[in-house]
């Protein structure tokens, strides 16, 4: 967690992990409870961008501050603006640390759309980002730092306000939350900390594809709501769109979803399903979501498939996401059709990925899909079932050996 010239970066330091590394620093420990205080008022109540700012504080108290910590944002590479009021950032911390941040507002609330990794190694048949290879987790200050960057741009200081423009997050960007936990759950402690950033944990939410075994500690340890990227109801399609399956099929991860801490009417889970043409939108698939989630405090999001360069999926028709909802819903189940905000920034679900790979990654999966519908073609002429393919999926569809090691090696590393 270190920034510029390797100095700490303060954001994301927990009450004893600041404690320490101010007594490191050479403040005498008598005064370090009250320098705590102090320091996480300005940090995470003010926004405070630098040391020589917090006009409360000793002048020699800041030379201090200066010369050992930093409180220094992500660099902004790209800020855009869509048409319908989405914003979405382009930050970097390092050569080849890029990350996205998404903003939407709505009327009744304002939802920041925050990364936990750069790339992905889930490889998700549907998302941009599965085309973007792992680089390395976030840090916590680089979680928090998403935050704080859209604040600054969106003018969200003082934190306390009652009319706060960021009013809930969820781990929806890019990489899986799950695979990074502890970073997680760290930055996560301060956005829902009384003294710190003070969203209520019922305005956080925490979204997996399914790393089962992780599940309870998210409940249990992180406490924020939980969505799970669904977006199948038969493994053999699931294995295909959302490979992790293949690890973790879904009869466990629902049953981890039945049995997650805190479930209730109250606080439902929700199940993300991204609608898919021709893929897992019938009506049948619809009962059988029904049938799959009996029993569970949930409601389902319906997710219309946001085109991205070289996808080798199309969006349900509309008419027919409507007769999918329609199912859902006489099943007594909130079932709201997402919205689908920034297309015209590629921001919208599944669309994000680092500009600084997009354009040779895309034109690379043009050429690709350009290859297999050739190929294809002249195996079977004629339309092309997908779900055929689900149990006959090439080499390059499957999660690869070294995928698998990383994850393994991932989740090896998290005490259980």
């Amino acid at each position: 967690m270190s920034g510029d010239g390797g100095k700490i970066s303060l954001i994301g330091l927990d009450r004893e992990a600041l404690k320490s590394a101010l007594i490191a620093a050479g403040v005498p420990a008598k005064s370090v409870p009250m320098r705590v205080n102090q320091l996480r008022n300005w940090i995470y109540v003010h926004g405070a961008r630098d040391f020589a700012g917090m006009t409360n504080l000793a002048k020699d108290f800041r030379t201090l501050l200066e010369s050992s910590f930093t409180l220094g944002r992500p660099e902004i590479v790209t800020a855009q603006l869509s048409q319908d009021g989405t914003r979405k950032w382009l930050l970097r911390t390092g050569a080849g640390i890029e990350f996205e941040t998404v903003y939407i507002p709505e009327s009744d609330r304002g939802t920041l759309c925050v990364s936990s990794q750069v790339g992905c190694t889930l490889n998700c048949r549907f998302c941009h980002t599965g085309t973007q290879k792992l680089v390395r987790n976030l840090n916590p200050d680089e979680i928090l730092g998403q935050l704080f960057v859209a604040r600054d741009a969106l003018g969200d200081w003082p934190s306390t306000a009652p009319d706060r423009k960021v009013t809930n997050v969820v781990m929806m960007g890019m990489g899986e939350p799950l695979y990074n936990f502890d970073n997680v759950k760290a930055a996560l402690a301060a956005v829902t900390d009384g003294d710190g950033l003070a969203l209520s944990k019922r305005r956080v939410t925490l979204s997996t594809a399914g790393v089962v075994p992780m599940i309870p500690r998210a409940g249990s340890e992180i406490g924020s709501g939980l969505a799970i990227s669904l977006h199948a109801v038969r493994d053999e399609i699931r294995d295909v769109i959302v490979p992790i399956n293949k690890k973790y099929p879904l009869a466990a991860l629902i049953e981890a979803c039945r049995t997650y801490p805190g479930a209730s009417n109250a606080r439902r889970i929700t199940f993300e399903y991204v609608m898919l043409k021709g893929v897992n939108d019938s009506l049948a698939e619809a009962r059988d979501l029904v049938k799959l989630i009996k029993g569970i405090p949930a409601k389902i999001n319906l997710i219309p498939f946001n085109p991205w360069p070289g996808a080798p999926y199309e969006c349900s028709d509309w008419s027919q996401i409507e007769k999918f909802a329609e199912i859902v819903n006489r099943a007594g189940y909130a079932s709201p059709v997402r919205t689908p905000r920034g297309r015209d920034i590629m921001a919208a679900c599944g669309q994000l990925k680092s500009e600084s790979v997009k354009e040779r990654a895309s034109a690379r999966a043009a050429r690709e899909l350009v290859g297999e519908t050739a190929a294809r073609e002249a195996r079977e002429p004629g339309p092309v079932d997908l779900r055929e393919r689900s149990n006959a999926a090439s080499t390059s569809e499957r999660p690869g050996d070294a995928m698998d090691m990383l994850q393994s090696s991932q989740l090896s590393r998290m005490p259980h």
